[in-house]
């Protein structure tokens, strides 16, 4: 039926949130986390957005699509992001590959 759409499903990903960075980035890891490093300060929500922005721009959907359902308050969020993009965001929790580095 043309009226009927098959719902998109959101999975929940622990994000470790870094306010007041000097270069943002998002990559890393923090314990499970996935860091998210932003320019923005913790004050009046900036930080906040900073990360929805960076990390909809990371995973490649719609900055709509992602989502802050816990820990607006403090560095350890818990973000809603579309199921299409779960693949993606364990590529940016991944440590870089340990044959590139040198000893």
């Amino acid at each position: 039926d043309a009226f009927t759409r098959e719902s998109v499903q959101e999975i929940l990903i622990e994000v470790w949130a870094k306010p007041g960075s000097r270069r943002p980035r998002v990559g890393g890891r923090h314990g499970d986390a996935l860091v998210v490093a932003v320019t923005a300060r913790a004050v009046d929500g900036k930080a906040n957005e900073a990360v929805i922005t960076a990390l909809a721009a990371s995973l490649g959907v719609k900055r709509r699509d992602v989502t802050i359902v816990r820990g607006t308050t403090g560095r350890a969020k818990r973000v809603e992001i579309p199921d299409e993009a779960k693949d993606r965001a364990m590529d940016l929790r991944r440590p870089p590959d340990a044959s590139t580095t040198h000893a």
